[in-house]
């Protein structure tokens, strides 16, 4: 990833992580087919609260994985695999804590957490039982996330397409199993979905770490490398310093969802279940953005850590234009097929395909300019410079985007809030595009700590560098 053609990379990286997000996405819209289809419409919306929820969760520990990303990427970039590895096992070791916690507060506040929402009543219980067996399902999805973005940060996409490929197959399988209660398993409705959401991490999980291990790949320890498992001060630090505020940019998209979230409810519960089926067709529009944002990072970060600072202008051209052709064929499929996509989750329920088609052609191109500052964001990451993608952000989702919302929604009703989303994708892009220009974020700089061998080692030769291999396994 530091040397060579950079399109040709950079396309050939970017392809599994769009595979991965296509896959992740159908997982999530055939398990909406089947609760919209099978339950109806009430169901719908009770997980489309819930899923608002999972997001928050996620983004959580976004940060800490995406600042553990960026130390392995630049290390690799160094081929220093010992730092790889002792970053990995610091993150290990922080997920697990993160992960209890998530279970045993998530459980006791989620009824407070959908009242918070003001989610229908006719939904609340719905939803209760849902995300109840989501909270004690998101630990092992926790894990699997971090693998997948450690194997990314290495330069591996391949490995966790395949493994998106088991979990996503396991729950769409599972899915109708549990719902209906075919063979011999109950029929749970709305919670045996989540039932099996909690089978197909778990399942996708203990095979991903048997394949690392089986193939003795980077991301993985093993022997004396346990020890990893515990932090030292200084890389705990660093890790929750720098993804902070990175997790900090995800959840201030999750509570800017959720506030939208309140606006639409208060629309009803047609709307509700619109908005839930728009959003399925945005996650695809906006996974080329997602993907070669994942991309740029990875390739940009290793490039920082190898010094090739001419690479990583080039890296980043190269991803823009990538996103707005794939973006822009997806944006223009999506609009002339939407009616038929928003069938599947909604099924005869007239009134809210009308909705949804509409939130959709007022919003849907928006995902363009969300690209847009994607990539270049994906960029400034990768050399540790968090807090000016931060205050973008923030300053898109909320004054700008749940400002005008809640200022033009006496005047326009439930169409200011879909205006407010091109409006919130505009205002991110000139920003981002500024801050690429003219900040200060080539000066950052991020360093694993050496360890106490490495110490004794550099002591021994009198300060000279210790030439790191990479291992052959």
């Amino acid at each position: 990833m530091t040397a060579g053609p950079i399109g040709k990379t950079l396309l050939l990286f970017a392809l599994p992580t769009l595979g991965s997000s296509v896959l992740q996405s159908l997982n999530g819209s055939i398990n909406a087919i089947w609760i919209g289809q099978f339950l109806g419409e009430r169901a719908l919306a009770a997980t489309t609260n819930a899923n608002i929820i999972m997001f928050l969760l996620v983004a959580a520990t976004f940060g800490f994985g995406m600042a553990a990303t960026i130390l392995i990427g630049q290390n690799m970039g160094r081929r220093d695999v010992d730092a790889v590895r002792r970053v990995l096992g610091s993150a290990l070791g922080l997920f697990a804590v993160i992960s209890t916690l998530t279970v045993v507060l998530g459980w006791l506040a989620a009824p407070a957490i959908l009242r918070a929402l003001a989610t229908p009543a006719e939904v609340y219980p719905l939803a209760l039982a849902y995300l109840r067996v989501i909270f004690v399902a998101m630990p092992p999805g926790f894990i699997s996330v971090l693998l997948t973005m450690a194997l990314r940060g290495v330069g591996d996409s391949i490995t966790p397409l395949k493994f998106m490929a088991l979990g996503s197959v396991l729950d769409v399988v599972l899915n109708p199993v549990f719902i209906l209660g075919l063979g011999p398993a109950p029929a749970l409705g709305i919670e045996g979905s989540a039932i099996a959401t909690l089978i197909a991490n778990s399942g996708s999980l203990l095979a991903l770490v048997t394949y690392l291990y089986a193939k003795d790949l980077v991301v993985r320890l093993r022997g004396a490398e346990w020890r990893y498992l515990i932090p030292t001060p200084t890389l705990l630090k660093t890790i929750v310093v720098k993804g902070f505020p990175m997790g900090l940019q995800m959840l201030v998209v999750s509570t800017s969802a959720l506030a939208m979230m309140g606006l639409v409810n208060r629309h009803g519960t047609s709307t509700t279940a619109a908005y839930g089926a728009a959003n399925q067709l945005w996650t695809y529009i906006q996974m080329p953005a997602m993907a070669v944002g994942a991309a740029v990072s990875a390739m940009a970060a290793q490039n920082i850590g190898a010094g090739q600072w001419d690479r990583v202008d080039r890296i980043t051209r190269a991803g823009l234009r990538m996103n707005l052709l794939l973006t822009g064929v997806l944006v223009l499929v999506v609009t002339l097929l939407d009616r038929h996509v928003l069938w599947l989750f909604l099924g005869n329920e007239q009134g809210a395909i009308d909705i949804a088609a509409r939130i959709n052609l007022i919003a849907g191109w928006s995902f363009m300019l969300f690209g847009v500052s994607m990539v270049l964001a994906a960029t400034v990451r990768a050399n540790g410079a968090v807090v000016g993608p931060l205050v973008i952000l923030a300053i898109a989702m909320f004054p700008v985007r749940f400002g005008l919302a809640n200022l033009f929604e006496p005047m326009l009703g439930s169409d200011a809030i879909w205006w407010s989303f091109p409006a919130g994708s505009l205002a991110s892009m000139v920003m981002t595009i500024a801050y690429y220009r003219y900040g200060n974020w080539r000066k950052g700089r991020m360093t694993v700590p050496a360890g106490k061998e490495e110490c004794e080692e550099q002591a021994l030769a009198e300060g000279q560098p210790t030439n790191k291999a990479m291992p052959v396994g």
